[in-house]
């Protein structure tokens, strides 16, 4: 790749603005998004947040670094380069990334001084990592950059080489969801919620049941202890879940 050092984006014959690899930048999301949901993951179930305040650093630095160097240069998006390296390149405009991208980088701000800085423990820290991991995921999976949308409105002007060609032109009728579809989806969600609601009770049943020669066993000490919800469990209102992973409900 030729250019400067703090070039932001490629200059691609044929393209008016400076334009990324969307398949780059789509497997560098989904990298961001497999580590940030292992994380938040951890810290939902043990409490651990170590793994969070590690993984919130490198997001901040792998996003200051897209910003204020260069893409290129950006270690999620050069492993999202080499894993996409025998796949043709898809051009996307530069310019609306730049500030989908800003807007990450706020949020890992925001959550660096929160998690990492202040170590505070709460309802705040899950409300903004769920952002970050909802646009990861709509970039990784979807292909939708919902930052890019955003930039689209504030300035009342379509962005240039966007991804799949939603810029320009109708859909192609062929790709369209039709209403018989929508009948698949309806029902196959009908029938997981009747086994879902056919499964439930014997499960229910099977957890209190017991012989009817053991006298009901009461709680020693030991697992009182043991089920006593921790202070993080309570701050971020997850007490009965903390229980229903522990066994103590």
């Amino acid at each position: 790749m030729s250019g400067s050092l703090f070039q932001f984006g490629e200059q691609v014959p044929g393209y008016p603005v400076p334009v990324l690899n969307e398949r780059a930048v789509r497997a560098g999301a989904g990298l961001l998004f497999l580590f940030a949901m292992i994380a938040f993951m951890n810290a939902w179930l043990t409490g651990n947040f170590a793994p969070t305040r590690v993984f919130v650093v490198a997001f901040l630095i792998d996003y200051a670094l897209r910003l204020f160097v260069s893409p290129r240069y950006a270690p999620s998006l050069i492993v999202g380069q080499w894993l996409v390296r025998r796949q043709q390149p898809e051009w996307t405009g530069a310019p609306q990334k730049r500030f989908a991208w800003a807007i990450g980088f706020f949020l890992a701000l925001v959550m660096f001084w929160l998690v990492v800085v202040q170590q505070v423990v709460g309802p705040v820290n899950l409300l903004v990592c769920a952002a970050c991991m909802t646009l990861l995921f709509f970039e990784t999976a979807l292909g939708i950059c919902i930052g890019c949308k955003v930039y689209a409105w504030i300035a009342r002007a379509a962005p240039q080489a966007c991804p799949g060609d939603v810029c320009v032109g109708a859909p192609d009728p062929r790709v369209q969801t039709r209403w018989p579809q929508g009948l698949v989806v309806l029902a196959f969600l009908g029938a997981v919620a009747a086994v879902a609601q056919a499964i439930e009770p014997s499960t229910s049943r099977s957890r209190v049941a017991s012989p009817a020669h053991e006298p009901a066993a009461s709680v020693d000490s030991a697992d009182a202890q043991r089920c006593r919800v921790p202070e993080f469990a309570k701050a971020i209102g997850h007490e009965e879940m903390w229980k229903r992973h522990n066994n103590c409900l």
